[in-house]
């Protein structure tokens, strides 16, 4: 399942600025038909949620829809107009924040519109990175209502809501349940994965997203690439590993007998490289190994 189906979603979703649920400090535009003495100058809401108009006093604005503000409006305005015309716009949102961390293309703050669903907010942030990790996490004020996902606790203070989905319960739309609609102030965090690397020799190069806690071995690692191109030599392998203090590691390993079962598997930890040179290479710069890595484009990313 691609990010194809997260658009279509989010392109299906009635975005329409009547259903916005207005609130503090969103800046709106009031328009009157035949009545001048309501300007069309931008209105801020207050932090208790009110706007002050002419004819009209001090109404409440915020906890409404746009169209519920117009239907006040117009009920306070009966008594100078004939069935008054009224007009709300929103100029700025900014009440329904939704903060966006971690491994996704736009991360950042975004100002909602309308209810919007957990694969929907993806979608508008541009999807996953392909160093995502496996889960997607969800932190909620108690305030703001229930998260109804499985296994949901609470943080120290007692005061957010935590709860995950499955990255790859998201990728494929297996668990409908777990579009849940995001609410305002939510904050949706997505930390980078633990990955495995095999380059050079062999027949799928690239990062092998570990599942969470998990541990492979070189073969293990091998076998994920798909094992060795024609021209290998896996007797001159190497694991390439970032060690202490920014230290650089090279671990020299026979896979040639590792395979025929005359030596140990050796395991490998997260961001290890395992370098299979070809019988021609004789070796690889480590700055292109960590350009690669650090830019997450270097080489493909793969999920199992």
């Amino acid at each position: 399942m691609t990010w194809v189906l997260l658009a279509l979603l989010a392109a299906s979703a009635d975005d329409r600025a009547a259903d916005y649920v207005l609130g503090v400090d969103d800046v709106v535009v009031v328009r009157v038909l035949d009545l001048d003495e309501i300007k069309p100058d931008p209105l801020r809401i207050d932090m208790r949620g009110y706007i002050n108009l002419p004819l009209v006093g001090r109404i409440q604005a915020g906890g409404r829809t746009v169209e519920q503000l117009e239907r006040e409006i117009a009920l306070r305005l009966d008594h100078v107009l004939h069935k008054p015309e009224v007009t709300v716009s929103v100029q700025e949102f900014r009440s329904q924040p939704v903060s966006l961390l971690g491994a996704v293309k736009n991360p950042g703050v975004m100002q909602v519109r309308g209810r919007k669903s957990l694969y929907e907010i993806l979608s508008m942030a541009g999807g996953l990175n392909p160093d995502a990790g496996n889960w997607i996490n969800i932190t909620r004020r108690k305030e703001s209502g229930p998260l109804p996902l499985k296994d949901v606790r609470q943080d120290d203070t007692g005061e957010f809501l935590i709860g995950r989905v499955a990255v790859k319960s998201v990728l494929e739309a297996k668990n409908p349940e777990e579009n849940i609609l995001i609410m305002p102030n939510d904050v949706i965090s997505v930390p980078k994965a633990e990955l495995v690397y095999v380059i050079g020799a062999v027949k799928r190069s690239g990062g092998f997203v570990l599942a969470e806690k998990e541990q492979v071995s070189a073969l293990q690692a091998l076998s994920l690439a798909e094992g060795l191109d024609r021209g290998a030599s896996p007797k001159r392998a190497k694991i390439l590993r970032q060690g202490k203090e920014g230290k650089r590691l090279e671990i020299a390993i026979d896979v040639k007998k590792i395979m025929s079962g005359k030596a140990n598997d050796v395991p490998l930890v997260a961001n290890d490289i395992l370098f299979i040179p070809s019988s021609s290479m004789r070796t690889i710069g480590w700055r292109s190994l960590e350009a690669g890595m650090a830019i997450g484009t270097g080489w493909a990313i793969y999920r199992r």
